[in-house]
C-alpha cells in the first residue's frame, strides 16, 4: 500500500505489468481514488407507514419459531389471500424500537438487506408493540450454509462473491449515513437453500444514523489538525462495520476466526487484548494456498486504529472484490474446519458479539476534553506564561 499525499490511498501491484492473481490476464492496476464503485445508486423509498389495524386482519400468525433475535422470537406468518410466507418480529414500542424499524425500512430497497414488508402498531398483552413483517429467510445463516455443503469444495472465488454481497449491503448503508454496528455471522442469512440464493443482512437493533459533522468525512480537512474525537461518530461507527467485514472474510477463507490461538477455541480474557493489538496470523495449512491479495485486504480491514481502516468504497474497488472472476478457484479448508469445530461455533459467535459490544461502548465514550482538562501544548504554554506573570505582579 502506498500513501499519496496525506489523505489518499492507492494500491500498487509489485509490477503493473504482472497479473494481480495467479493465471490472471494482464490488465491495468485498479485506481482506488476513482469515483465510487459502479453501478451503485440509492433507490428512492416511500416513507414508513405504520398500520394501526390488527395484524391478524392481513396475516395468519403461527406459533412456529423461525429464530431468536436479541429482542425475542421471530415467528412464521402467512399473508391472507396470497398464502405467502413471511417472518414476524415483535418489539415493545419505544423510541429505540421506532428508530430501529425506521433505519431498517430505509435500507430495505437494497437487494442484500432483508426487506420489511409491513409494520403494525398493536397491543399485545396490554402493551403497545411494533410488529415487523419481513421476508422469510429460509436458507439459514451464512456459515451453516457452507457447513451443509459436505464434501463439496468451497473456493476462494466463492468467498470473494460472498464478500462482495456483504459489501454491497454495507455500501448501501454507509451511502445513506447508517452504520449497522452489529455485522456478525448470525445476522447474515440466505433467502433459500438453493445454490442461487441471495445473502442478506438483517437485525438493525444497534444501527445508528450518522448525522454529526458529516462534512468532516470529506477529504477537505487537514488531518494533522483534526482531533480523533472530532472525526468520532461517523468514522468510528462506520469503521466498526469494516472490522466486522475483516473478521467474516477471515473465517470464510479458513473456517476459524482471527484473534484465537486454536481453531475457534476462544480465550475470552485475552480476546480484547488481541483485538486491540491486532494479534492474528495466517497459519498453515489453511492459509498456504490463499492469495496474497486476500490477505492484504484482510490486513486493511483489521487495522487496530479505526481511522486507518479501509472505507467501504476502497473495499468495493479492491481487485479481490471487483475482479472476482480473476480470483483463483483454489479449494479452501473452510467447510471441513467448520464441520470439525461445530461444537465451539456458538462460543465463537458469542465472542464476536462481545467484541462488537465493546467497540460500540468504546466509540461512544470518546469525549471532547474541556478547556480545564486539555493538554494542548499551546494552551499549556499560555497557562504557564499567565501564571508566571501573576506571581511576578507586585502587590499580589
Amino acid at each position: 500500500i502506498a500513501r499519496v499525499g496525506k489523505k489518499q490511498t492507492r494500491y500498487n501491484l509489485k509490477n503493473q505489468n504482472q497479473p494481480a492473481f495467479p493465471n490472471q490476464q494482464q490488465q491495468q492496476a485498479p485506481n482506488l481514488n476513482s469515483a465510487p464503485f459502479t453501478p451503485f445508486f440509492v433507490k428512492p423509498h416511500n416513507p414508513l407507514q405504520i398500520k394501526k389495524n390488527a395484524i391478524t386482519d392481513d396475516y395468519k400468525v403461527t406459533s412456529q419459531v423461525l429464530g431468536m433475535g436479541i429482542n425475542g422470537k421471530v415467528l412464521e406468518i402467512f399473508q391472507k389471500g396470497s398464502g405467502d410466507k413471511y417472518a414476524l418480529k415483535m418489539l415493545q414500542d419505544c423510541a429505540k424500537a421506532r428508530r430501529e424499524v425506521e433505519l431498517h425500512w430505509r435500507a430495505s430497497p437494497c437487494s442484500h438487506i432483508v426487506r420489511i414488508m409491513d409494520v403494525y402498531e398493536n397491543l399485545y398483552q396490554g402493551k403497545k408493540c411494533l410488529l415487523i413483517v419481513m421476508e422469510c429467510m429460509d436458507g439459514g445463516e451464512l456459515f451453516s450454509h457452507i457447513q451443509d455443503r459436505g464434501n463439496q469444495a468451497f473456493t476462494e472465488r466463492e468467498a470473494s462473491d460472498i464478500m462482495k454481497s456483504i459489501g454491497e449491503a454495507i455500501q448501501y448503508l454507509h451511502a445513506i449515513d447508517i452504520a449497522h454496528r452489529d455485522i456478525k455471522p448470525e445476522n447474515l442469512l440466505y433467502t433459500s437453500k438453493r445454490p442461487d440464493a441471495l445473502l442478506k443482512l438483517t437485525d438493525f437493533g444497534f444501527a445508528k444514523e450518522i448525522t454529526t459533522l458529516n462534512s468532516l468525512a470529506t477529504p477537505c480537512y487537514t488531518p494533522y489538525y483534526v482531533a480523533p474525537e472530532v472525526l468520532g461518530p461517523e468514522k468510528y461507527d462506520k469503521s466498526c462495520d469494516m472490522w466486522s467485514l475483516g473478521v467474516i472474510m477471515y473465517i470464510l477463507l479458513c473456517g476459524y476466526p482471527p484473534f484465537y490461538s486454536n481453531h475457534g477455541l476462544a480465550i475470552s480474557p485475552g480476546m480484547k487484548r488481541r483485538i486491540r493489538n491486532g494479534q492474528y496470523e495466517f497459519p498453515n495449512p489453511e492459509w498456504s494456498d490463499v492469495s496474497e491479495e486476500a490477505k492484504q485486504l484482510i490486513r486493511h480491514l483489521l487495522k487496530t486504529e479505526p481511522t486507518q481502516r479501509m472505507s467501504i468504497t476502497e473495499f468495493m474497488n479492491h481487485p479481490w472484490i471487483n475482479q472476482s472472476m480473476e480470483v483463483p478457484q483454489t479449494p479452501l479448508h473452510t467447510s471441513r474446519v467448520l464441520q470439525e469445530e461445530q461444537d465451539v461455533w456458538e462460543e465463537v459467535k458469542e465472542e464476536m458479539t462481545s467484541a462488537l459490544a465493546t467497540m460500540r461502548v468504546d466509540y461512544e465514550q470518546i469525549k471532547i476534553k474541556t478547556i480545564k482538562d486539555s493538554t494542548n501544548p499551546l494552551l499549556m504554554k499560555r497557562r504557564m506564561k499567565a501564571n508566571k506573570a501573576l506571581t511576578e505582579t507586585p502587590g499580589l
